[in-house]
């Protein structure tokens, strides 16, 4: 019994020996395991992880975005910098001496009475809100106090120091949120680029580890984004937007907008929307207010369309600039009679030239110069027009509008088409189209930012739409019909190349239309040579007399008159009056 229970003692301490050899065995082996992997982090990979550790420490300087100006130099858009006011309370909770003294020195600063300030700062939480967007030197004043229970947070706030100025071109934007629109949005990148940022080195605390790279100045300063330049004229657009604002008003029209382009670059000079917002209040703008509807929503464009249909009929050499078609007044469409707007005066006119029908806005006249186009050969030139596809301007949101393939056309869609009503367009479309006639047939990309020519050449396109000897043709007939009639819009200086439009407004979720309508006018000056494009257009006007020579007329030629002026404008036309 004694011999064996000494065996099992020997056993026992044979195992636990050797549980004891193990241990102590991957003890030694994981201590120089240990030193071994120090010895790589501490000597052989010291660089890599000193970079990390100073990578930790390191943040970009606080940046502003850049400015937003007019083609001047006005600025329109600017970032303003702000701090909030905040107190740890954890720092003098037990002291109200300290929090006494605090409110004494603050209160002033900050605009509020020290009664009301010492009740804040025993607010519940560690983090007190003191104020919100005190300005620069407010802040400068408060860190001068060197009070550690106080802390700043700076933040930038955009502001728009011209208004509601140019609203829909600028658009807005939402710092804490990252969300824009207009040309904040489309040019973001640009304005948030910092060429040079500012790298420092903090402390767990934020402050800045000044070595001998560190540049004290720019500590100081914060980087800012590049600025973009416009196209606009803050001068023109300002006129635009009091002139269109004047008509919807006096009409109690629904809405209104003025482009001002130069057709031979492109470059929108102005482009009033009305109604508009605050850009500087945004969030208290309605969708309606704030939409460019300019861009976003279609209309029948009506008569200013028959400038499109003699072009196109013109360059595809089916008409000349002498050409007659016959007028019968109206015609049987189906179950629908057309008639021209002034039938009751004049009804049956007889064979018309290309410059009458421009005067006195001839459907049945336009409609026959329609159909000496085939549907392909007709569509051909709308698309080269730019319609049924977007322009490519450079603000967000734009509609391609609505052009029926002409495989689709059947007979009510040609005819209509002739006189602006088979098809929707927007109002940039319209005046993209249009301006091809002001610039020897060329077509050039909308914008309102200014490129430079290296940028111009990856966003600006050029669209060759009909030949030069057509634009100055159409150009010609325009002018004629506008001199030779009674329009508002014809001027004493200048040749004008113009046409109005009056079309019905179609119901929105049925067929049919609505008892309102979408007037308008477009043309360009000097005829001779045209350096400004100016479209008009007011949707729903109620009250007085509703032509597009009547509402967007007035506005037309108050506009092409400021901008002659604005621009100095060569005139080319010898004056009539005495």
């Amino acid at each position: 019994m004694r011999s064996t229970s000494r065996q099992q003692k020997k056993k026992k301490t044979k195992r636990f020996d050797f549980v004891l050899y193990f241990l102590n065995g991957g003890f030694i082996i994981f201590a120089i395991s240990l030193v071994i992997y120090l010895f790589f982090i501490q000597v052989i990979d010291i660089k890599n992880y000193r970079a990390r550790a100073k990578n930790q420490r390191v943040g970009v300087i606080f940046s502003m975005r850049g400015d937003i100006l007019d083609r001047n130099g006005l600025t329109l858009a600017r970032d303003k910098v702000y701090s909030d006011v905040y107190a740890h309370k954890k720092l003098y909770e037990n002291d109200p001496e300290r929090a006494k003294k605090i409110a004494e020195k603050l209160a002033p600063l900050l605009e509020m009475p020290q009664d009301v300030l010492l009740k804040k700062l025993n607010n519940q939480g560690p983090v007190i809100t003191l104020k919100k967007n005190i300005k620069k030197d407010v802040a400068k004043k408060i860190r001068e106090l060197e009070f550690r229970e106080i802390s700043l947070g700076k933040k930038n706030v955009r502001e728009y120091p011209q208004g509601t100025m140019a609203a829909q071109v600028l658009g807005y934007y939402n710092f804490d949120a990252d969300i824009a629109d207009g040309v904040e949005y489309t040019a973001k990148d640009k304005l948030e680029h910092v060429i040079n940022k500012v790298k420092l080195e903090k402390t767990r605390d934020g402050n800045i580890i000044y070595d001998f790279t560190t540049d004290p100045v720019a500590t100081t300063k914060n980087p800012k984004g590049e600025n973009v330049t416009l196209t606009i004229d803050a001068a023109i657009q300002h006129i635009c937007e009091k002139e269109i604002k004047k008509m919807v008003d006096e009409k109690d029209a629904l809405r209104g907008t003025v482009i001002v382009m130069n057709p031979k670059n492109g470059e929108i000079l102005a482009l009033a929307v009305y109604p508009t917002y605050d850009p500087n209040n945004y969030q208290k703008a309605s969708t309606i207010q704030m939409k460019n509807w300019t861009l976003t929503d279609v209309f029948p464009p009506g008569s200013t369309f028959k400038t499109i249909t003699v072009a196109s009929a013109m360059e595809l050499g089916k008409i000349n600039e002498n050409s007659t078609v016959l007028d019968t007044g109206k015609m049987q469409l189906g179950n629908f009679v057309i008639k021209n707007y002034d039938y009751d005066i004049r009804p049956y006119p007889g064979e018309i030239s290309m410059e009458y029908l421009f005067e006195h806005s001839s459907n049945i006249g336009s409609i026959q110069v329609a159909k000496k186009m085939t549907p392909y050969e007709f569509y051909g030139m709308l698309k080269k027009f730019g319609f049924g596809q977007r322009t490519g301007i450079d603000l967000p949101g734009e509609s391609s509008g609505l052009l029926p393939y002409w495989t689709q056309w059947d007979n009510g869609i040609h005819t209509t088409m002739s006189y602006g009503y088979g098809t929707s367009v927007s109002a940039i479309q319209m005046a993209s189209a249009v301006s091809a006639l002001a610039n020897n047939g060329i077509r050039v990309t909308p914008h309102v930012i200014k490129y430079s020519p290296e940028e111009a050449a990856t966003k600006i396109k050029e669209t060759q739409v009909v030949s030069p000897e057509t634009a100055k043709a159409v150009t010609r007939l325009l002018t004629a019909s506008v001199n030779h009639g009674k329009s508002v819009i014809k001027l004493d200086k200048y040749n004008v190349a113009a046409k109005t439009g009056t079309s019905r407004k179609p119901k929105e979720n049925s067929a049919g239309y609505t008892p309102y309508t979408y007037t308008s006018t477009i043309g360009y000056l000097p005829a001779s040579d045209p350096q400004v494009l100016v479209y008009v257009m007011v949707d729903s006007a109620k009250n007085g007399a509703i032509w597009g020579n009547t509402v967007a007329g007035p506005v037309f030629r108050e506009v092409c008159l400021q901008v002659a002026r604005i621009l100095n404008l060569k005139q080319d036309k010898v004056s009539t009056k005495s």
